[in-house]
């Protein structure tokens, strides 16, 4: 795929589809079990993207959130915030649209792209984990992060965003390998 903001929307939507089956698979009292996030329980992993994401995007780009909070409704409070994404990712003069960033100067589909689809991916395992659901994620996506992110180590890590690295056997799999990475203990 030669254009890159369709290609960003390709990839959140798969990734975002998959976080979306797992949110609606919680049995509705897994909410407040407890997730691999140090201190937050399922129902935190969902707060995190619902707040995080619509706050660095809407100083910067226009997304119209209207959800639940989180503490009524995760489903809805998620679904909200996924329909102004794809809607931002279908309107031409925001996905294109450049802005200042933290990491320079990006349009909304590549910042989109480079951040938070990486981070619901990686939630996504969160999220099956602490309600005990679907734990496997996508091995293309687990390869393309994990060549991406070990040459950064420092610099991710001085971030705060990852815990310290978990160790894992040499021989383990590219998903445990990834999560040992971002300091999960699978």
């Amino acid at each position: 795929m030669n254009d890159p903001t369709a290609a960003a929307a390709a990839r959140y939507d798969r990734i975002a589809a998959a976080f979306t089956d797992r949110v609606r698979a919680v049995p509705d009292d897994a909410w407040d079990r407890p997730a691999p996030c140090e201190g937050w329980v399922a129902r935190d992993v969902v707060r995190h993207l619902v707040e995080w994401i619509p706050a660095f995007f809407g100083d910067r780009w226009p997304l119209k959130v209207a959800g639940p909070p989180v503490d009524e409704d995760p489903v809805a409070a998620w679904a909200a915030l996924d329909v102004a994404l794809r809607d931002a990712l279908d309107d031409p003069s925001v996905a294109g649209s450049e802005q200042d960033t933290p990491m320079g100067r990006s349009t909304f589909a590549a910042t989109l792209d480079m951040i938070a689809t990486t981070d619901v991916f990686l939630h996504t395992w969160d999220l099956a984990r602490a309600t005990g659901g679907d734990e496997h994620l996508d091995p293309d996506e687990v390869h393309r992060l994990l060549v991406g992110m070990e040459p950064m180590d420092e610099v991710l890590r001085s971030s705060g965003h990852y815990g310290p690295r978990t160790p894992v056997p040499a021989d383990a799999d590219e998903q445990t390998r990834l999560l040992a990475f971002i300091g999960r203990v699978p």
